[in-house]
């Protein structure tokens, strides 16, 4: 059995940590009324954004083909006849003026061929003088006479093709062009048909073929712009189409299609690798807003939109919406939005469904915009 002073001690003790438990969640109490009645005399957080309007533009459709620069004069030289190479003036890279010398093999041959045929005409003509004035005095045949024309024509034919060999042998560029890469040198045995370089010209337009399904080129026409892009960096150019093949591809159905840059520095080099934007059916009115206010949400592409909430302050709204082509900085809408409603631009990557926002400015658009 306990004894008396012993119970009541611990009676003292029990009853101290009771009242000590009792204080310490009464000041823990009141701190947390204290820290709530702070909160709530404290604003509620907004986020500043830059708000853009929904806003009409014009806008035609397009497809994205890739297309092939080719030159509109190319061609690869080659040698007609074989022989050892004499003299060589091929720099890659060099623009070179129609008529120029590119490459003379040895002609020396033929060189010493036409003296001797030069000194057969020079006989063939005397022979001649002199058989047609026995014939006037009757002192030789017309047969005679009609041999001597013959020996003279034959004697000419030999020169004209001696010269047509030394031309031959001869190669100049047919047309203003860039020269390519060569590998030809002086003392060189080229056999006939022989690659010396290619040459491309210049100064002059270049063609782009691409290829289009067939329902894309159905709508296309002599005449219809289309617009070049060589790499991201560089400016687009304008293309002017010349032909749509007539036969459409029956393995893949599509169609081959030709545009025609004209001659500037922006022209690509032949053989380049493009990408070709090509319009399709006619201009309409499309809702646009700028490319920033797009965000990427779990259902897809989303914007936050603004609005009045019940407190009467302005906040967001997140919206799913449809996206369409971008060009510049905006993007097209087609379906989510429309026109003259307010969406958070600048700033948009850190809001959330109904939170507060501040604006900062609103970017002044045009009423309309032209695209292509």
């Amino acid at each position: 059995m306990m004894a008396p002073k012993n119970w009541i001690g611990s009676i003292v003790l029990v009853l101290f940590v009771i009242f000590l438990g009792i204080g310490l969640a009464s000041w823990k109490y009141g701190s947390l009324q204290t820290e709530q009645a702070a909160s709530a005399n404290q604003p509620e957080p907004s986020e500043t954004v830059t708000v853009a309007v929904a806003r009409t533009i014009d806008h035609r459709p397009h497809t994205t083909s890739i297309g092939t620069v080719l030159a509109l004069r190319s061609i690869s030289l080659k040698n007609e006849l074989a022989g050892t190479v004499r003299e060589v003036r091929l720099t890659p890279g060099q623009i070179v003026e129609a008529g120029t010398l590119l490459v003379a093999l040895d002609v020396s041959v033929e060189e010493a061929d036409l003296r001797a045929q030069e000194a057969q005409v020079a006989l063939a003509k005397t022979i001649l003088h002199r058989r047609q004035n026995l014939s006037q005095e009757l002192a030789t045949t017309q047969e005679e006479v009609d041999r001597a024309r013959a020996d003279l024509d034959v004697a000419q034919a030999q020169i004209a093709r001696t010269k047509a060999v030394i031309a031959k042998k001869t190669i100049r560029a047919p047309f203003k062009s860039r020269v390519g890469i060569a590998d030809i040198h002086p003392g060189q045995y080229l056999d006939e048909g022989t690659l010396l370089t290619t040459l491309q010209g210049v100064g002059e337009a270049v063609n782009v073929d691409f290829a289009v399904p067939q329902q894309v080129a159905g709508g296309l026409q002599a005449g219809d712009a289309v617009e070049i892009l060589s790499s991201v960096t560089a400016p687009s150019v304008t293309a002017k189409i010349v032909a749509v093949d007539a036969r459409v591809d029956p393995t893949t159905r599509n169609a081959m299609v030709r545009a025609r840059i004209a001659g500037n520095s922006q022209v690509p080099a032949p053989g380049s690798s493009v990408r070709v934007r090509v319009p399709i059916g006619a201009m309409r009115k499309v809702v646009a807003i700028p490319v920033s206010a797009i965000r990427k949400g779990p259902g897809g592409d989303q914007v936050f939109v603004l609005a009045q909430g019940q407190d009467g302050q302005t906040r967001v709204r997140a919206r799913q919406v449809e996206t369409g082509p971008m060009f510049g900085d905006d993007i097209v809408i087609h379906e989510g939005l429309t026109v003259g409603e307010q969406v958070a631009a600048v700033g948009s990557f850190k809001l959330r469904d109904s939170v507060l926002v501040t604006i900062a400015s609103t970017p002044q658009h045009p009423a309309t915009h032209a695209q292509p």
